[in-house]
This record gives C-alpha cells, sequence and structure tokens, in this order.
C-alpha cells in the first residue's frame, strides 16, 4: 500500500485483527446481556449515580485496582509489581505507541495493527522526528517494564513460594492457551522488534543493540529471512491470546472495570441471584491469592472448593453442591481478594439455587411460627436476644443475667424460655423462604414489646439482626453484640469491675469481623489479655465450627480449631476467651481435655463483676 496511507497492511496482521474483532464482539455481547438482565432497581441506581461524583471515584479506583493493583501491592509488593507491569505496562505501550504512529504519519485515524506493529512498517526513523521526541527510546523502556513481569509470571508458575504464596490455580483448557500465549506476546513482540533493527540498524537502546548484536553473530541474509516470520509468529499469539480471552480466566481485564463502576453506582449481589453475579464471577482473575488463607485448604488440603476454584465452576456451569456447601464462610478469602468480589452472597445464592431443587425448599413445616406463643418475659427496653447457639451453652446467658443484675439493667427476656430462631443457619442452607419467615416473627415480637436496644450474646445473631433486618432500622432499634454492650456499661461508669488474676488468649469470631476494639477494651479492665497479634483480627484462624459448613464432619472441624487452639496457647495465656458460643464449643472440643479452658467473655466479666 502507499506509504502515504495511513492503512498500512501486511497478510501478517490478520491473526492480530481476528483476534482483536472476536474479543471485541464477545465483549459486547457479554455486557449488552448482563446490563440488560439486571433487576429494575438495580438499573434505576445506575441512572441515579452516573453523573455524580461517584463516576470519578470509580475512574480513579480503577486505574489503582486495574492498572497499579494496589491490593495486590499491600499484600505482596514482588506479586504487586508482577501485575503492576504487565497491566500498567501493556496499557503504556498501547498509548504510546498510538502517539508515537499518530505523530509519525501525522494521522490520528489508523487501524490498531498500524501501531501495535509500528516497529514492522517504520524501520527506520527519520532523524527529525526522533530530535522531536524519541518514541523508541520510551518504548523500549517500557518493553523492559513488561517483560519483567513476564519473567516473574514464569518464576512464579515454577516456584510460587517465591512470591509468598504455597499454592497457585489449577487452569482450565483455554487459560493454559490464554496463559502460554500471554507469555510469548512480548518475548516475540521483543525478538520481532529486534531482528527488524538489526536488519535496518535502526532502534534504541534495547531492541537496537540486540538487532546490532544479531546481526554481527548472523548473516545478513539470515537475519532477513527471520523477520518476517518474527512478525508472524507474534501476531498469531497475540490473535490466540484474544479469542481465548473471554473464554479464560483473563476475561477479568475487561470485567473488573464495568464491576468497580456498578458497585460505585450500589449495586450488589442478592441472595435470590441476579445477571450482576456475571461481573463478579467473571472478574476473577484466579490469581491464587484466595488459597492460602482458606482454613480448609490449609488443615484439611481440600484444593477445590476455594472462591478461585468456586467462580471457575459456576462461571462454566459445573459447580456441584458439594463445592457450594463446602465452605465456613469465614471470610478470609474476601479479605484477600484484590478484586473485592463478595463471595458469602454469591455462594449463598448458589446454595439457594440448589435448595431450591429440593422437598424441604419452602417446606410446610414452618407453618408453625404464625401460631408460636410468645414466651418471651420482662418489660425493659433492652432486649436480650440468647440465640439457639447461646441456649446450648446456658453458661453465657447466667453470665449476662449477671451482669445487668449488676449494672442494673431493666431487660427483657426474647428467647430465654424458648423462642424461634434468628433464622441464618435456614439462610445459609439456601432455604430462603423458611428463614424470611422466622425473620418476620422476631420482628413483630421485637416490636410489639417495643424495645429500644436488641443485645444478642451470638455474633451469628448480631450479624443477621445487622445484615438481614431491615425493618429493625426503620423502628429505631440499636442492634449490639454484648461485648458492645459490656464496653458500653464499663465506658458509662455503670458497671464496676475488679481484675481478675488470670491471662487470657482471645478469639475474634469470624462472624464478629470488624468489632475488635470493643472486646479488647473490655478485657483489658477485667484481666491480662495476652499477645497474640499474629493469629488475631483479620488475621484469625476460623474455629471449624462454623454454621456456615454443610459438608464437613465433626473431626475435620475439630481439625480446624485445633489450629487455633495451638496458635492461642502459644501465647502462654492460661484461658482461651471468645465471644461466640459457637467458638466456644468448638475449641473446647479441639482442645480435647479440660486441661485447656475456653470461656466467653461474658464469663469472664460477670466473675470480674
Amino acid at each position: 500500500m502507499h506509504p502515504g496511507s495511513p492503512w498500512f497492511f501486511d497478510p501478517f496482521v490478520l491473526p492480530f485483527s481476528i483476534g482483536v474483532l472476536w474479543l471485541f464482539i464477545a465483549i459486547v455481547w457479554k455486557w449488552s446481556k448482563w446490563f440488560a438482565g439486571l433487576p429494575r432497581e438495580d438499573k434505576a441506581l445506575i441512572r441515579h449515580n452516573f453523573f455524580t461524583a461517584r463516576t470519578f471515584r470509580a475512574i480513579k479506583e480503577a486505574f489503582l485496582e486495574c492498572l497499579i493493583h494496589r491490593k495486590i501491592w499491600k499484600t505482596n509488593p514482588m506479586l504487586g509489581f508482577m501485575h503492576m507491569s504487565l497491566a500498567l505496562g501493556w496499557f503504556l505501550l498501547i498509548v504510546v505507541g498510538k502517539l508515537e504512529t499518530s505523530a509519525y504519519i501525522r494521522d490520528a485515524v489508523n487501524p490498531p495493527h498500524v501501531h501495535v506493529f509500528f516497529r514492522y512498517f517504520f524501520p527506520e526513523e527519520p532523524a527529525a522526528y526522533i530530535r522531536h521526541f524519541n518514541y523508541a527510546l520510551l518504548m523500549d523502556c517500557l518493553l523492559i517494564f513488561v517483560l519483567c513481569g513476564v519473567a516473574l509470571a514464569w518464576g512464579k508458575r515454577l516456584y510460587s513460594r517465591m512470591m509468598g504464596m504455597k499454592r497457585t490455580t489449577r487452569h482450565t483448557p483455554f487459560d493454559r492457551i490464554a496463559l502460554t500465549t500471554l507469555w510469548l506476546i512480548f518475548p516475540l513482540r521483543y525478538l520481532a522488534e529486534s531482528i527488524t533493527c538489526g536488519v535496518h540498524d535502526s532502534g534504541s537502546f534495547f531492541t537496537g543493540g540486540t538487532g546490532d548484536l544479531l546481526a554481527s553473530v548472523l548473516p545478513g541474509g539470515v537475519l532477513s529471512a527471520m523477520e518476517y516470520p518474527a512478525w508472524w509468529a507474534y501476531s498469531i499469539v497475540l490473535g490466540l491470546f484474544f479469542v481465548a480471552m473471554p473464554y479464560s480466566r483473563y476475561m477479568h481485564i475487561f470485567t473488573e472495570i464495568p464491576l468497580i463502576f456498578l458497585r460505585a453506582y450500589k449495586v450488589k449481589s442478592k441472595p435470590e441471584g441476579s445477571t450482576f453475579d456475571n461481573f463478579q464471577i467473571q472478574a476473577c482473575s484466579r490469581c491464587g491469592i484466595c488459597l492460602d488463607p482458606c482454613p480448609i485448604a490449609a488443615d484439611l488440603d481440600i484444593n477445590n472448593i476455594q472462591p478461585a476454584y468456586f467462580l471457575r465452576d459456576r462461571r462454566y456451569g459445573h459447580l456441584t453442591a458439594q463445592v457450594a456447601d463446602t465452605c465456613l464462610m469465614c471470610g478470609r478469602c474476601a479479605q484477600a481478594c484484590p478484586v473485592g468480589i463478595d463471595q458469602a452472597t454469591l455462594r449463598l445464592s448458589s446454595r439457594v439455587a440448589f435448595a431450591r431443587q429440593s422437598s424441604f425448599y419452602e417446606a410446610p413445616r414452618y407453618e408453625f411460627l404464625a401460631s408460636t406463643a410468645d414466651r418471651s418475659e420482662g418489660t425493659g427496653r433492652v432486649g436480650y436476644f440468647a440465640g439457639c447457639m447461646t441456649q446450648l451453652t446456658p453458661s453465657i446467658t447466667r453470665a449476662m443475667e449477671k451482669i445487668f443484675a449488676a449494672a442494673r439493667v431493666d431487660v427483657w427476656w426474647a428467647d430465654k424460655n424458648g423462642g424461634v430462631c434468628c433464622g441464618r443457619p435456614m439462610r445459609l442452607s439456601g432455604n430462603l423462604p423458611a428463614a424470611e419467615r422466622m425473620e418476620r416473627y422476631n420482628t413483630e415480637l421485637f416490636r410489639k414489646h417495643g424495645i429500644t436496644t436488641l443485645v444478642t450474646g451470638c455474633p451469628i445473631c448480631y450479624k443477621t439482626f445487622t445484615q438481614e433486618y431491615k425493618e429493625l432500622q426503620k423502628m429505631g432499634i440499636r442492634v449490639l453484640h454484648h461485648t458492645q454492650y459490656i464496653a458500653e456499661l464499663i465506658a458509662g461508669g455503670r458497671l464496676k469491675t475488679s481484675t481478675l488474676a488470670a491471662s487470657y488468649a482471645y478469639h475474634d469470631p469470624c462472624e464478629l469481623r470488624g468489632i475488635y476494639s470493643e472486646p479488647r477494651y473490655v478485657l483489658s479492665h477485667v484481666a491480662t489479655l495476652t499477645n497474640a497479634e499474629s493469629h488475631e483480627k483479620d488475621r484469625v484462624h476460623c474455629c471449624g465450627g462454623s454454621l456456615a459448613n454443610l459438608t464437613l464432619d465433626t473431626a475435620a472441624q475439630k481439625k480446624i480449631g485445633t489450629t487455633v487452639v495451638h496458635n492461642l496457647l502459644a501465647t502462654g495465656a492460661e484461658t482461651i476467651v471468645t465471644s461466640c458460643p459457637q467458638c466456644k464449643k468448638s475449641l473446647q472440643l479441639s482442645a480435647g481435655n479440660d486441661q485447656v479452658h475456653v470461656v466467653d467473655i461474658a464469663e469472664v466479666v460477670a466473675r470480674a463483676v
């Protein structure tokens, strides 16, 4: 084609061009289908928030997370650099390459293949062009930047512990195609550009220097013969990568961006599921960061149920109930996930889908709730909801009775003589109608007795009341876990305590994630708290007894809990204290003997009153 035309063409650009077209069609098709399927209320949120500051904040987050990979940097700087060099480096190669092409041919309108294969079409740069701006130097620097990331990716695959990872993800066939071609793209670009620079005695320090080296060791005819096949190879691997991308984990590159914007517009996953889930599922890069934090992987060596595999199986329609149900929902994977995928709700919606196929879904046996007698007692405006697990651990309720009495609090006891479950076990099993019936019953009970503050001794109930009972907020009812309420009593001078001559190690319940200061404030007033810094707060290991687990047997749960007991006793503490009845029972079971004492924080405070 005439060199003055911007539409430079050679047959070797076809694989690349076909791949780009295929990828573009796939993205438009997927996004259109997913956006069209969003619930009406989600579309309204998008319309309402689009022309607001949320859009600008989303743009900033997209840059920081999709190109810089800020969260991965915080987790592991070397891993963060690897991801950033590949993402940001490739992005800058495209941008600078486009500027270079437009400046050289003085036409902003040109097909993508021109700047991708710029060195082939323009092997020699005029001196005036170089004086204007040395794009070749900048492009060589960016290519080195990207190749550093490729080298680290090779190293990570060969020895993942180099990146601080014990486990890496297993790939699907399309993942392998995309991964292999990704690993080859930039080395082949480097080779093709270097050969061209060697043939034409051009280029900057990196590709030009390599070209000079090749020209010095290879006969001129051989180097010239290698040039065209090298560009064909580069085009082919690019085309294969783009064709495989929509069916591989690398679809996350183009899916995380709309996910960030949708989250900024307050769109969320729902237990019953929606097409928004597709954005989350395909935004997972299967980077493997979620694998090591999982207690099931660490203690039980079960390595097929973690989010990387759960989301993979759900994306490709291979999800089984076993994978969906085998999870503690402790939140450690979600905490580690650099994309911020709502793992718990996605897993719950999968359980709902499986539960709907069961005869137990909306089973008539829950109709008794409509006629359940009110067994509560007391007239106080402060209500105490023990919950099922606390009912099975009566020493906690007795401790709270003593604390309320010492603080002279008039209490309404919601379920002291029996009551209705908060509904979380049924929700976690996927039976939403049963859970919602329980929620309606308890909500009306609280409304009937006019309470203003609801205290619960169970983190499971606390999480349910704060997240699922939407009416409580409208009714103006404060929901507090008993650690929060006791902390308020002590801080307000209403509860006087002494200091016990004992040392405790505190276990943070998974369901109480984020509530870290209150229990430590309480314990600091009544006992000596040992330092468990590497095994507390957001680094805490699940006790193993989570109600979210629907498949693991007692032996497996005990094995997970043994890790917690070992870590906490290693601090030199005499007693393990927690603030969850389920954790208390699980850790005592895992301890395996009566020499190790596990108590609830309410019991510790009651002794000090």
